[in-house]
């Protein structure tokens, strides 16, 4: 059986015209993914250029939200998938373009933006729901994966910092959002009882600050290397044995995320 690899990429955008202007795409050519995950689109497809919508080599696929300059997610991909599916069924969660799945044979990836809560706590409190919500399409993507022998990918932003190692100053956050003690079983839940695995944590048990994935804004977050790793690549356990190498590409700022890149080594299709 031949092998290949397959190189998936995934990052928060921060507004994808934004990071267009800092050099995202080109840098993208340069490292040949077969797949790419982005989030936080924050435009609409009328707002896309020819160049954002399918870059070289690549076919783009998009959920958006309904608000302008909001959220949205997409995937670009070297070749087209079998399906698309926007949307995990939620209403209201569906209206603010946070889950794109794409199916490629028995592999399916999505691209997935997890709300964030810091803003209010409003938000935090739609976080929650989010939670509860799309913990049952976690458990019916796990069921489907055991039955149709399919690998699934959940790519993206999920805006919770599991352990004490993913963040610099984890004690002084334990009740902000983003590391709430709810939020952080709730991600265990999704590794422990469901069966999901942490690619970057199984290729990197020990990796701390090398593998944060958001630095804010505020202060010299950046500079002093004051970061979260937020940013997953969760995948199905036989996927997950298929990760050979992970990398987070701090070299050039395109967002205040940075791109999380694995490769996986998987059956010649």
């Amino acid at each position: 059986m031949f092998k290949h690899m397959l190189r998936i990429l995934s990052l928060n955008l921060n507004g994808i015209r934004s990071a267009a202007s800092k050099g995202f795409f080109e840098w993208m050519a340069t490292q040949q993914p077969d797949i790419v995950c982005v989030q936080e689109l924050k435009a609409q497809l009328s707002d896309l250029t020819p160049a954002l919508l399918a870059p070289a080599g690549y076919q783009g696929y998009f959920h958006t939200a309904e608000k302008k300059g909001y959220s949205g997610v997409g995937i670009y991909s070297r070749k087209a998938p079998d399906r698309v599916v926007e949307g995990f069924g939620n209403p209201e969660f569906d209206a603010e373009g946070r889950y794109l799945q794409a199916d490629f044979g028995n592999l399916s990836v999505i691209s997935l933006y997890l709300p964030s809560g810091s803003s209010s706590d409003e938000r935090q409190q739609a976080k929650f729901r989010f939670l509860d919500q799309f913990q049952p399409q976690l458990e019916r993507l796990a069921h489907e994966a055991k039955r149709g022998k399919r690998e699934i990918l959940l790519c993206g932003d999920w805006n919770i910092a599991h352990q004490a190692v993913d963040l610099k100053n984890w004690k002084s956050n334990q009740k902000n959002s983003g590391f709430l003690p709810e939020e952080r079983a709730w991600l265990s839940s999704v590794f422990d009882d469901l069966g999901w695995v942490d690619v970057h944590r199984r290729l990197l048990p020990d990796a701390g600050g090398e593998a944060y994935t958001w630095w804010s804004n505020r202060g010299q977050a950046w500079a002093k290397n004051v970061g979260w790793r937020i940013d997953y690549q969760i995948a199905t356990p036989g996927l997950a044995a298929a990760a050979r190498h992970v990398t987070v590409y701090k070299d050039q700022r395109f967002s205040d995320h940075a791109p999380l890149t694995v490769d996986y080594e998987l059956p010649s299709i």
